[in-house]
Formats: C-alpha cells, structure tokens, sequence
C-alpha cells in the first residue's frame, strides 16, 4: 500500500480559491488500495474564499518563483513554504504527492510562471509545494497525467 500525498480540493473538500473543489472520481477510484493524506497550503495559509495568486518570478533578481497575489499584489510565499516545510517534515514516508495541475501551488509541471509585468514564461514550472517535495526527492505527478496512466 503507498502512502499518497494529495491535494484536497482533488478529494472533494471546497478549498480552492473559489471555495468549490476540484473532486476527481475517476482519480479516487485507482487510489482506493492507497492511504491518502490530504494537503492544501493555500487553503490552511489563507483560507476559501481568497483572491486568486500566481507563480512570478523577477528576471533581474534570480530569486526563484514566488506566489503573488492578484488582487493586493502581495507576496504570498512564505506562508505556503513553511506550510509545505512543515507538512513533508510531519510526512516523512510518502511515496507519491499528486498534485492539481496548474496550481501556483501544487502544480507539478504545468503552472504558469509571470514575471513582472505579468508576461507568461512558461506554462510547465511547478508550485511552492510541490517544489519543496521535489528538493527532498519525493516523486511528484500531476492529477491529469496520473489519470493517463490508467
């Protein structure tokens, strides 16, 4: 049985930004031998409803991605970065994250990357979270591609 880190909005619980979910039947029915461990850093930092936010990067400064708010313009990173910290430190024997695809957060390689001026760089970076499963080796997949693996 593997242990299966997975977004919560996939499971049905109404923590995307719009507080509605995601739920993914078809997914739930290939993991039902697996333990699921629920996650959502956006949720748990920001709560749902929340205005939207995306993945941007300053191209003078090197810094890495960060997740910006649409709405104030804030950053918005470090609360999901210690939540991902503190979740994968809790976890320490997952097997698999399944991630929501393009999510500034969970995505695995299909969020959206900005800079500045909000010009589109690329359309297959991973999320705040997910980048912290991959510094620790954690393997890490979308949950459209995992439904085409059958």
């Amino acid at each position: 049985m593997r242990k299966i880190a997975i977004s919560a909005c996939l499971l049905g619980e109404p923590c995307r930004h719009d507080a509605s979910d995601n739920k993914n039947l078809a997914l739930l029915e290939q993991l039902q031998e697996d333990t699921l461990i629920s996650f959502c850093p956006e949720d748990y930092a920001f709560g749902s409803p929340r205005p939207t936010m995306d993945l941007q990067i300053n191209r003078s400064s090197h810094t890495g991605s960060k997740a910006i708010c649409n709405v104030s313009g804030k950053d918005l990173s470090t609360p999901i970065k210690t939540y991902a910290k503190m979740f994968f430190d809790t976890d320490t024997d997952i097997d698999l994250v399944i991630g929501k695809d393009r999510s500034p957060s969970c995505g695995v390689c299909s969020a959206k990357l900005y800079d500045e001026e909000k010009n589109l760089l690329s359309s297959k970076e991973a999320g705040l979270m997910i980048q912290e499963a991959q510094k620790r080796n954690i393997k890490c997949i979308d949950a459209e591609k995992f439904n085409t693996l059958g």
